[in-house]
């Protein structure tokens, strides 16, 4: 679990490496809004994205399923600094055998509430639902942009990072791939 003192005391610390005074009026509660603000955004260190999962069985329906556009924001693990974009989760039930739609984004919540890398998350969201459902295929597009990359470093403000993450007959068959990108893509 979130050790909230430990953060709390780190958080002083590091106010006073970066010259700043922890005591000042400012800056007095900060240590504790930190604190509280990682047991919120970490939140998915601590749990089971599996844990989510309802399936349902729908007679032999076998056709794309789509949740596009899912809102995502996580924390780079190099610099701890968010990564904020969306995910757009596709997948090809095997035997009728679904999802909940909302669960779907469920799992992108809590995979992405942890000291995270994009690809990363993409490949664990697509992984979870080969696991529970075992679908024809997965694809998991992520696009994010990255702090690290516009607040220091390179600073390019409003650059994205894409990320996919393809399982089963989405991976292997180029037209199955083809229409789901199209899907993706609003065409």
């Amino acid at each position: 679990m979130i050790d909230k003192e430990r953060i709390k005391a780190a958080v002083r610390e590091l106010l006073i490496g970066i010259g700043e005074d922890p005591d000042r009026e400012g800056l007095l509660e900060t240590p504790d809004r930190v604190a509280r603000m990682c047991e919120e955004i970490f939140a998915g260190l601590h749990q089971d994205p599996k844990s989510v999962v309802k399936v349902f069985q729908e007679e032999n329906h076998e056709e794309m399923v789509m949740v596009k556009d899912i809102p995502i924001y996580s924390i780079c693990e190099h610099h701890l600094l968010p990564f904020i974009g969306v995910a757009h989760v596709v997948y090809i039930p095997r035997k009728g055998k679904i999802m909940g739609l909302s669960k779907l984004a469920r799992i992108v919540d809590i995979i992405a509430r942890k000291p995270q890398l994009q690809e990363r998350l993409g490949s664990e969201v697509a992984n979870v639902i080969m696991e529970s459902i075992n679908p024809l295929g997965v694809a998991v597009v992520v696009e994010a942009e990255h702090l690290c990359m516009t607040m220091r470093g390179i600073k390019k403000a409003g650059s994205k990072t894409v990320t996919s993450a393809l399982r089963g007959i989405i991976k292997t068959d180029a037209r199955t791939r083809a229409e789901v990108m199209a899907l993706i893509n609003g065409r």
